[in-house]
């Protein structure tokens, strides 16, 4: 199997191709020294996972923006402090800020000529469109928790991912799943629907699981690279 396989490639946005773990950080710890919190920036992560997480399946048809904010709600809670309106809506806002890691755009590009790109991500439409911009590329499908009413790892960004590619003549096996998060996207990727998967181990080498829980499952992505550019080599290696 060769990546010179696959027709379209679905991608996993933050944490894949926007650092979001900088960004939570750089926003998270703001906040958090303003209140004389002095956790570090894994523990807030870690918080921000478990949080966030649940809030995503208690409340599927939540905006991104208000799980952010119930997010720091919780956080500050944990913490036995508050956080005010403006504290929320800002955090909510966050997004925007959350910088593109530096090969995605130039590996999007790449990629761009080779695949059908489409977005499967974990935000809303409006929060996206500010990454979009940092990315520089025209994606072919773009599938948001706005628009399925429900967060991964639930199954409806995958099942709104297949059906529209076979509409664009692109069977399942024709797809390769990108993404960074075992727990968001290559546990169902790969064992609810079956479909090949490349890890973007943004992580390789640090401890713990960051901005993302630990899967409920063991899973086995096909490939595993440490980064976009990595990705692209060897997509070059395959096509040579």
């Amino acid at each position: 199997m060769k990546l010179t396989d696959f027709e379209a490639l679905t991608f996993d946005c933050y944490g894949t191709l926007i650092d979001w773990e900088r960004g939570i950080a750089t926003a998270l710890g703001a906040w958090a020294g303003g209140h004389g919190i002095t956790a570090g920036g894994d523990a807030l992560l870690e918080a921000f996972s478990r949080h966030e997480n649940r809030i995503e399946a208690e409340h599927p048809a939540l905006l991104y923006p208000e799980v952010l904010a119930q997010t720091l709600r919780d956080i500050a809670a944990d913490h036995g402090v508050g956080a005010s309106a403006e504290e929320e809506k800002t955090f909510g806002a966050s997004v925007a800020d959350w910088p593109a890691f530096p090969d995605s755009a130039e590996a999007l590009a790449y990629l761009k000529r080779h695949y059908k790109l489409v977005i499967v991500s974990n935000v809303d439409r409006a929060s996206f469109a500010h990454s979009n911009a940092k990315l520089g590329v025209d994606f072919d499908l773009i599938i948001t928790a706005e628009d399925v009413g429900s967060y991964k790892p639930a199954p409806a960004h995958f099942e709104r991912a297949i059906a529209e590619l076979a509409k664009l003549g692109v069977p399942k096996q024709k797809i390769l799943h990108t993404a960074q998060s075992l727990f968001h996207d290559h546990a169902p990727a790969k064992n609810r629907f079956g479909m090949t998967t490349i890890w973007i181990n943004r992580r390789q080498g640090k401890p713990g699981a960051g901005a993302t829980q630990k899967p409920p499952e063991d899973v086995t992505p096909d490939w595993q690279v440490p980064t976009m550019a990595a990705m692209v080599e060897l997509h070059k290696a395959h096509l040579a």
